[in-house]
């Protein structure tokens, strides 16, 4: 249930002003103020995500906005249990800053008769079923969007780009009110068509390609509706993905052909199948070469020793002399 917390009018429009100069509120969190200050008395019962959902936030970018607004004092909440054990979330909202104290004020005085109203839990018609001890301790529900599953939330990085490439889509719908007067967009129908026209710059095309294929060629009886107009405009010249690159396709390797190993003193003629120039076999060719080291081997055991460094300091002086 949300109750309004609106400052008289004297100081609604100073209010207003503040808002919009708000430091720490970023521009979803903005409009949902500024929104819901102009609601008639008749839509205070619907909870703040609806509200939020017809501005076209939701998800992770309504939590972002709530959050900033509890944190500055616009929004504060309680959770109470109603008649039938069911948790009642009661939101105020203000369009100035209030302390927790001055918000359970005016929380009082707009709800205290239906919280004392309330049946105590001893009066109510017993449930079905013989009594149990508690099971789920101090939990409390938390309220959360529904049709969302959380269990998997994208990564960060792919989270900023998606959200980058709103933002500019949103920007360049904004902009087209320069082109034409025509094509004049307010803040809440950009929104809107936001997310149709960043599937265009997902697809490769840029802002400006993007406000020139959405501002050319208009009709000449004149756009009865912008908004008509552009999300026609959208769906129907929505370019193509881009091609995947093609991929040649790589033909298997050739078998060689079976030649005779030329290794020297082999025991018997064999043949093998070779993967580049050579002539030799492996195993033949490892023979070889460990042949070779043996070679090299007593060739070295049979070297006179090495002069000692003494030695070569005599031979030294006696060529100097």
């Amino acid at each position: 249930m949300l109750w309004h917390a609106i400052a008289p009018s004297r100081r609604y429009t100073k209010a207003s002003h503040d808002v919009v100069r708000h430091p720490r509120l970023n521009s979803d969190a903005k409009i949902l103020l500024l929104y819901v200050q102009g609601l008639p008395e008749q839509e205070v019962e619907k909870a703040l995500s609806d509200h939020a959902k017809s501005l076209g936030i939701s998800g992770r970018a309504y939590q972002r906005a709530k959050k900033q607004l509890i944190a500055s004092g616009f929004v504060h909440e309680w959770k109470r249990q109603g008649r039938r054990g069911y948790w009642v979330t009661d939101q105020l909202f203000a369009n100035i800053s209030l302390t927790d104290e001055q918000a359970k004020a005016v929380r009082n005085d707009r709800v205290g008769d239906v919280v004392r109203s309330a049946v105590a839990p001893g009066a109510q018609e017993p449930t079905v079923g013989r009594p149990r001890g508690r099971e789920t301790g101090d939990y409390e529900p938390v309220e959360e969007e529904p049709g969302k599953n959380y269990s998997h939330p994208p990564s960060e990085l792919a989270e900023l780009a998606e959200l980058a490439e709103v933002a500019e889509s949103e920007r360049v719908l904004l902009s087209l009110r320069h082109a034409h007067p025509q094509l004049h967009l307010g803040v809440r129908e950009a929104r809107g068509l936001a997310e149709a026209a960043a599937e265009w710059i997902r697809r490769g095309v840029s802002a400006a390609d993007l406000r020139r294929a959405l501002t050319s060629e208009l009709p000449r009886e004149g756009v009865r509706s912008a908004v008509g107009f552009l999300r026609h405009r959208l769906v129907q010249k929505l370019p193509a993905p881009p091609a995947a690159p093609a991929v040649a396709p790589v033909s298997p390797p050739v078998a060689r052909e079976l030649i005779a190993c030329e290794a020297e003193g082999a025991v018997e003629e064999h043949v093998f199948r070779p993967v580049g120039d050579e002539t030799v076999c492996g195993p033949c060719y490892r023979e070889e070469q460990a042949a070779v080291w043996a070679r090299r081997a007593e060739e070295a055991r049979n070297e006179p020793p090495a002069p000692t460094w003494r030695e070569r300091v005599a031979a030294l002086g006696g060529a100097t002399a």
